[in-house]
């Protein structure tokens, strides 16, 4: 980003505003970064045991897979699935609350005995696979704010700070020239005077001899 500035006070004490706003902000926004990077890590570790449970989950049901097939599935389905929103370093992700299922009514004396652990096997299944979807929009959320505040911190750290730092320097240097060019120009002014008084009191002094 290329900063723009004039060579006066008034653009040095924009600049000044600029640079101190920004060394204030930029521990605020590598705090968020860190806490942000640790959130990240967390939901992706989660994601990694909710996979697993998920795996052992499936070998349970291939166990079985011979019985499964006597198993009627259209006697459950989910019918909601109940979410809030939390806040996680500053950004809002969705929250599995409850998944709410619908089930049918069988007869317990004509189904085998299983059916109602059947019943459990397959909540759990989907319980598993839901929270894994919100897991994994948890991790895109704060993986893009991450990204978003990693840019915003290299941008104030390695551009905009030293960018302000460098025309702040130029603008004072410039000033500094400029008085110490004003200061003797003025010694010359004065110089030049003082020969010239001098000079006028020594021809007046002539003259009156």
């Amino acid at each position: 980003m290329a900063i723009t500035y004039q060579f006066n006070k008034t653009s040095l004490q924009g600049l000044e505003k600029n640079l101190k706003m920004r060394q204030r902000t930029l521990p605020t926004l590598q705090s968020k970064e860190s806490a942000l990077r640790l959130e990240v890590k967390k939901a992706k570790d989660e994601i990694k045991e909710l996979d697993e449970e998920v795996n052992r989950r499936i070998k349970a049901y291939d166990q079985m897979i011979a019985l499964w097939g006597e198993f009627d599935t259209s006697l459950i389905h989910v019918d909601d699935v109940r979410m809030s929103i939390k806040k996680i370093a500053g950004v809002r992700v969705p929250v599995l609350d409850e998944v709410v299922y619908t089930t049918k009514a069988f007869s317990i004396y004509d189904s085998p005995k299983w059916f109602y652990d059947g019943f459990e096997q397959l909540k759990a299944i989907a319980d598993v696979g839901i929270r894994q979807e919100f897991v994994r929009r948890k991790v895109d959320l704060l993986e893009y704010a991450r990204k978003k505040t990693t840019q915003k911190v290299n941008l104030f750290e390695k551009v905009q700070i030293p960018g302000y730092q460098d025309a702040i320097r130029k603008i004072k240097r410039f000033m500094e020239d400029e008085e110490n060019l004003s200061k003797s120009s003025q010694k010359i002014v004065k110089a030049k005077r003082q020969r010239e008084a001098d000079l006028a009191e020594q021809e007046r002094k002539e003259a009156a001899v």
